[in-house]
């Protein structure tokens, strides 16, 4: 189970189109235990991508139950998909909603990806929603790195 953590980081950015340097705050997604770890986590994973100083300006928890990553895309969209679950001991029926991220070079594609992603469920869903989300990058909990 993975517990994720939306950290926003500030840094002077160079502008790719004007070439000027401008202030950004841009959020990542890192996968980690506490807060703490998150904090020390992004500042590893960033600390090689970005020259000069940053800061880790607000870290809170994300909440979505999978993240779909491609190969070839380049960002990030949230979707909203819902579900019927039996609650077996009330012998009721109740709608569920997950939000999850997956990658996608436009929203078409990324439907395409999250369908493709979905094939094997033996449940029947609805796709609520998507949108493309502000997040850069997604850090994932490696085994390898304990």
């Amino acid at each position: 189970m993975h517990t994720w953590f939306e950290c926003k980081v500030k840094y002077i950015k160079i502008d790719e189109t004007s070439g000027k340097e401008k202030k950004v705050n841009e959020p990542y997604l890192v996968d980690a235990v506490s807060f703490t770890e998150a904090e020390n986590r992004i500042h590893q994973e960033l600390e090689q991508m970005i020259r000069g100083d940053f800061q880790v300006t607000n870290i809170r928890k994300a909440n979505y139950s999978d993240i779909f990553p491609f190969e070839n895309a380049d960002r990030w969209f949230k979707c909203k998909v819902s579900y019927v679950a039996v609650d077996e001991e009330a012998g009721k029926e109740k709608k569920v909603s997950n939000q999850m991220l997956v990658m996608g070079n436009d929203l078409k594609e990324a439907y395409d990806n999250l369908m493709t992603s979905l094939e094997g469920m033996t449940i029947d869903f609805d796709v609520l929603g998507i949108n493309e989300s502000p997040i850069m990058d997604v850090f994932p909990y490696f085994k390898d790195e304990a």
